[in-house]
């Protein structure tokens, strides 16, 4: 198996397993508010750090299939050496913004290492880690994109 391919199964069953994790949590809230005297405490941060981390995990799966929304109508009226020459741009931008995104989150963490979450009692590390994860793989698949593009610029 390839990193990218190993990356990529990584990322969907993070995915797969925090949403499931947090459509679970959500279900334990819903039915004991109707069923149950209150409902416990912990689910509604649990859903949260579920929801935060499916959404981290996703994050770099729409890098990886070029999902995140473009404005194509200046686009499309390039050339395709313009249109080669932006993507450049735009790959490098995206690799300088989230390298930059990931420093400062790992610092985050470091700051969330002594603060515990209310009802759950974790270490807000594990919550702030989210950003790593998603700083992290974005940036691998840019730089990836990146290399793609350069091997076009250069054609």
């Amino acid at each position: 198996m390839t990193i990218k391919k190993g990356i990529g199964k990584f990322l969907k069953y993070g995915t797969l397993i925090s949403t499931l994790c947090f459509v679970l949590v959500t279900l334990v809230q819903v039915y004991a508010r109707f069923f149950m005297e209150s409902a416990p405490s912990w689910t509604e941060e649990a859903a949260r750090f579920f929801f935060i981390y499916a959404m981290s995990f996703a994050a770099g799966l729409a890098m990886k299939g070029n999902y995140y929304v473009k404005f194509d109508v200046v686009y499309d009226k390039l050339n395709l050496r313009q249109k080669h020459v932006l993507e450049f741009v735009m790959s490098l931008l995206i690799i300088i913004m989230f390298l930059i995104l990931t420093i400062y989150a790992i610092h985050f963490v470091n700051v969330g290492i002594s603060e515990r979450s209310p009802s759950v009692g974790f270490s807000m590390a594990v919550a702030f880690s989210s950003i790593v994860v998603m700083g992290v793989f974005i940036t691998v698949y840019a730089i990836w994109d990146f290399l793609k593009v350069f091997k076009k610029l250069k054609q």
